[in-house]
């Protein structure tokens, strides 16, 4: 690694120089996000997993900066454009684009005007204009000196010369960043009809709009765009062009210069009118598209985090349902550790409303199992089906609760891949139900069995970068897992390849050796497994919990490179009473950091520790909602399942989730709703605002 690159990192980190060569070096020898953030926290300064996925980030793209940088000195080498002037340009550099921008005037222009003109000898000529030291007349008189069989008039070469002026002032890198900068910070969006636009439809709002390029939302942003791509939206990108030629003659135009200068001019005005800002417009656009996809991709991870973080429901047997009309109602009881115990079907509600014999299954279930709880699917015919819940357990007089459950996903898990290895003999419709159960039991467990893009959190997730919108997701599942810990004996296969160090098929052959064993008893067993090798074992062995094996170590996140360690800890101090003082001590008798100190003690104190349970807890359901029952002013409890830009979507117990506009959160102003609101997140009190019956839509209220 160059010391430019050093330097570079350091300013767009605010790391130091060993903890960034140290960090580095980590990755280079194959230790994973998860891994260097618990583990190696002695030379990283304790940074985050968060703040090493940022630093990954910036460490990719400057390297891809740096790489692309001396590509291009080595390209202006060998052609004996490299002067001290594009030296300093290309050392100070520190994007993509202002690199790109730099090469420009040196790339092969394809077939052009400016190609032509050049070939046709007409630089020279350029040159005597663009100094701007000469009268027309004497430029008149110059360019006769330019005539052949080609440039057959005077006019002919001044126009050849003009061109090679337009496209220099188009390559000017510093020009084009100036005008960049324009566009963003004083250009807007002129929003109007396009061939298909319908004045009914969702894009109604937007047309015949102007919008300030540097204050639209990004959701807008992706909505306006969306519209133009399904041409019922026109969208141009303007600016005051003749405020930019004012600028030009001011600053581009010397004071000293002779009355040639019109014709640079005329030049410039050219080349931004037909080659800089089409091309700038174009890019503009793009930008836009991109910080707007970046912000909807950071949403989009901060609600999945959220979601993901959201509390098990532990030590429960949970009857599964999965409510319908026609097809009935299906049911799926899950144990303690999530296995799959038995199913059926009920129809308690329309067309067949037979409560007798739905009634004696479900009881008959609850009897054989055990059941403690009950998770219904918030689908269709859920308000039915819970209110035919809610009368059982008061008639029967039942210690049972039953929750609500988002059941977005469920369907595309039952009919996957996943869901045909894990429940091979069983109907889809029983895979959704055991889906909803494991849900309440587990929603991690449970939902990381599913695309995150088909869990109904977000928005415009089909508009975004996918590719960076994967990675995200991805890397935000990843750290979240290995946070909260994976029990070796329980997880699913999709469970254990998001533990790190563990790819798909290893977590398979996990799952074959746990099978063939019956359960594991120390994580030492890994080793056993077919392909797990020592590098996989390191990166991946404290990230696993076994609950009841032979070690208690074994149920916390100690790292068996610490057990000694560990050990001698627990033997020799009473770690229940241990102060930052005692760490300092037991730090320097064992030789090792205080961090190191405090992460064992902190371990050993709280053996099996899931640390979701810090986050919002299951809430069960006390009363059913019927939109046609509410009314303006009426007040009811919530939960929060989508957040947005503009508000939050929250389930009142209705088949559609109700919309807490931004503007009703607070009484206070707030920029974004994530600002009070998480995912999950058990609202009371909450007013309504309007009552929609025709098109079934609620607004909300928390304002007082």
């Amino acid at each position: 690694m160059t010391n430019a690159l050093l330097e570079l990192l350091q300013e767009k980190t605010s790391l130091n120089k060993k903890v960034i060569e140290n960090i580095i070096k980590l990755l280079d020898e194959g230790c994973t996000i998860p891994f260097i953030a618990r583990y190696r926290k002695d030379l990283t300064n304790s940074a985050t997993d968060e703040e090493l996925r940022a630093f990954e980030e910036i460490f990719n793209y400057s390297k891809k900066v740096f790489e692309r940088k001396e590509e291009i000195k080595n390209l202006l080498l060998e052609k004996n454009f490299l002067n001290e002037k594009v030296q300093k340009a290309l050392d100070e550099a520190q994007t993509l684009q202002v690199l790109e921008d730099i090469y420009a005037p040196f790339k092969e222009k394809k077939s052009s005007r400016t190609t032509k003109a050049i070939e046709n000898g007409l630089e020279p000529l350029a040159n005597i204009i663009h100094c701007m030291k000469y009268t027309r007349e004497e430029i008149d008189k110059k360019a006769q000196n330019f005539l052949n069989k080609d440039i057959q008039t005077i006019n002919e070469a001044l126009n050849g010369a003009k061109d090679i002026i337009a496209q220099r002032y188009a390559d000017d890198f510093k020009s084009k960043e100036v005008l960049r900068n324009l566009l963003l910070n004083w250009g807007t969006l002129e929003i109007k009809e396009a061939k298909e636009f319908d004045k009914n439809g969702v894009y109604s709002n937007f047309a015949e709009q102007n919008e300030k390029i540097k204050y639209i939302k990004s959701y807008r942003t992706l909505a306006i765009l969306r519209g133009e791509k399904e041409k019922q939206l026109n969208v141009k990108v303007q600016i005051d062009e003749n405020h930019i030629l004012e600028n030009i003659k001011k600053y581009k135009i010397p004071s000293w210069a002779n009355s040639s200068k019109e014709l640079v001019f005329e030049a410039y005005k050219d080349g931004l009118k037909r080659l800089l800002l089409p091309s700038l417009k174009r890019e503009v656009l793009a930008t836009l598209k991109e910080k707007a996809s970046k912000e909807a991709i950071e949403l989009f991870g901060k609600n999945l985090k959220e979601l993901l973080l959201t509390a098990p429901l532990v030590n429960q047997i949970i009857l599964g349902m999965d409510p319908g009309y026609k097809t009935g109602c299906k049911l799926a009881v899950i144990d303690k550790d999530g296995k799959y115990l038995n199913s059926n079907v009920i129809y308690p509600t329309k067309p067949k409303e037979d409560i007798i014999n739905s009634s004696k299954i479900v009881l008959d279930l609850i009897k054989k199992y055990s059941i403690t709880a009950i998770a219904i699917g918030n689908g269709t015919a859920s308000r039915e089906t819970a209110s035919f819940i809610a009368n059982l357990i008061e008639e029967k007089s039942l210690n049972i609760n039953y929750a609500i459950v988002s059941e977005i996903g469920a369907s595309v898990y039952s009919a996957s891949k996943i869901a045909s290895m894990e429940y091979p003999n069983l109907d889809v419709t029983i895979r959704g139900a055991i889906s909803i159960a494991s849900r309440l039991r587990d929603p991690m467990a449970a939902l990381v069995k599913i695309d995150p893009k088909s869990l109904g959190i977000g928005q415009y997730q089909h508009d975004v970068n996918q590719k960076e919108l994967g990675q995200k997701l991805e890397n935000i599942t990843v750290d979240l897992v290995n946070k909260v810990g994976v029990d070796l004996n329980s997880a699913s296969y999709k469970l254990l390849s998001f533990v790190s160090g563990i790819s798909e098929k290893l977590a398979l052959n996990i799952v074959e050796y746990r099978e063939k064993i019956g359960k594991f008893s120390t994580k030492t067993q890994l080793l056993k497994v077919k392909g797990l090798g020592e590098k996989a074992y390191e990166q991946s062995v404290g990230f696993f919990r076994i609950k009841d094996g032979e070690s208690i170590f074994d149920n916390t996140s100690i790292h068996p490179e610490d057990y000694e360690i560990a050990k001698k800890i627990q033997k020799n101090y009473e770690i229940k009473e241990l102060n930052l003082q005692d760490y300092e001590k037991v730090a320097k008798e064992l030789n090792i950091s205080i961090v190191k100190v405090r992460d064992i003690v902190t371990e050993l104190n709280r053996p099996g520790y899931d640390v979701r349970e810090e986050f919002n807890q299951v809430k069960f359901a006390s009363d059913i909602t019927k939109i046609e029952d509410l009314k303006q002013g009426d007040t009811l409890s919530g939960i929060v399942r989508n957040i947005t830009d503009f508000g939050a979507f929250v389930d009142i117990g209705l088949k559609n989730d109700a919309l807490l506009h931004i503007s009703q959160i607070s009484n206070k102003r707030i920029s974004h709703p994530s600002e009070v609101l998480s995912i999950n997140q058990n609202l009371e009190n909450i007013k309504i605002l309007d009552v929609d019956l025709e098109k079934q839509r609620v607004s909300l209220s928390l304002k007082n």
